[in-house]
This record gives structure tokens, C-alpha cells and sequence, in this order.
């Protein structure tokens, strides 16, 4: 599956082992524009495939958080102005499901994790401008964490993210990536 895959500011550090990708997270990098913190970032670490139309994507995610902000997960990108991304995000030493949309301006949402689980499942189902974001513990029993829009219908880059904005960097893995057209 990840044959096809590219990166967007490739990490100095990633391994492809069966069906798992492993990254050492890059120091300083993220995903951020404008909002309330008046910076915009646009570096972090993004493998990922040209997708059109409707579309359901999940992956399996493992971190060796530690620094403030540490974060991996999915991310659906039309433009540096345009994207979303969900997955992980280290808070004060807690894991939060988190979800951040950008039409222009970012957005943030949180949901604090019970006992810092070792893998958490991210599903996005997109279908035309809209999508809605689940997570799960066990891979099956699944909750949503947030409808949103997203500008523009058409192809989509599909893919996973992680960075590391305030720490020194991080090991991240995804295994159990699926893409399946709706």
C-alpha cells in the first residue's frame, strides 16, 4: 500500500517494515495556520497519495510521546490553506483524540484519553466537501469525534502526518493503513 505513497518535507528518519511505517519525528516541525498564536507552519512530516472522489481511510497509531504538542495521525490536504489532520496530540502528558480543520485559518479540538492507551485507531470518512472523524481503542467499537468542511471537493492528498513543534522529536509508528472509495 505504501509503494504509492510520497512525502511532503520528508523526515531525515523513516522505515517501511511490512505493512508499518516507522518515523523519527523531526524537532520544530508542524501544522498550523494563523488563528489566535498569529504563526503559520507548514513543516511537518506528510506521506501520503493523490485521492478523488468519496473515501473512507483509517490507520492504527503508536507514539513514544513525550514533549508538549508531540502529534501523528491523519491528514486529508488540498493546499498549505486547506487541510485537516487528526490523530494524537501529547497535551500536559496526556494523549488527546485531536482534530484540527483549516480553511484558511485553524481550528482545534481535544478529547482527553483514559490511561494514555498504546494504540488508537483514526477513521475519516469524506464524502464531497464534508467528513466526519472517528477513534477507537480496539479497532472495532469506534466513536465520532467531529463533522466538519472542508474547502473543495475534488482530489485530495491522503495520507499520514506527525511532528513534533516543542520537543526534541519522536518515534511514531501506523500500521494497518486502509483507503477504500465510498
Amino acid at each position: 500500500m505504501w509503494n504509492t505513497f510520497r512525502w511532503l518535507n520528508e523526515p531525515a528518519g523513516w522505515e517501511l517494515r511490512g505493512d508499518e511505517l516507522s518515523v523519527a519525528v523531526s524537532p520544530n516541525t508542524d501544522f498550523w495556520r494563523k488563528t489566535h498564536y498569529g504563526f503559520t507552519h507548514d513543516s511537518g512530516h506528510f506521506f501520503f497519495q493523490t485521492v478523488p472522489g468519496d473515501f473512507t481511510v483509517q490507520v492504527r497509531i503508536r507514539g513514544e510521546y513525550g514533549s508538549l504538542y508531540d502529534q501523528g495521525g491523519l491528514m486529508l490536504r488540498m493546499s498549505e490553506e486547506y487541510w485537516t489532520k487528526c490523530g494524537i496530540e501529547y497535551v500536559e502528558d496526556v494523549q488527546q483524540a485531536s482534530v484540527v480543520v483549516t480553511n484558511e485559518y485553524s481550528d482545534w479540538s481535544v478529547t482527553p484519553l483514559a490511561m494514555n492507551p498504546p494504540d488508537v485507531w483514526f477513521r475519516i470518512k469524506k464524502q464531497g466537501s464534508s467528513f466526519e472523524v472517528f477513534y477507537s481503542l480496539d479497532a472495532d467499537n469506534f466513536s465520532m469525534l467531529r463533522t466538519a468542511y472542508l474547502r473543495g471537493s475534488g482530489e485530495l492528498q491522503v495520507g499520514v502526518m506527525c511532528a513534533a513543534p516543542q520537543g526534541p522529536g519522536f518515534r511514531i509508528f501506523f500500521s494497518d493503513f486502509s483507503l477504500e472509495a465510498l
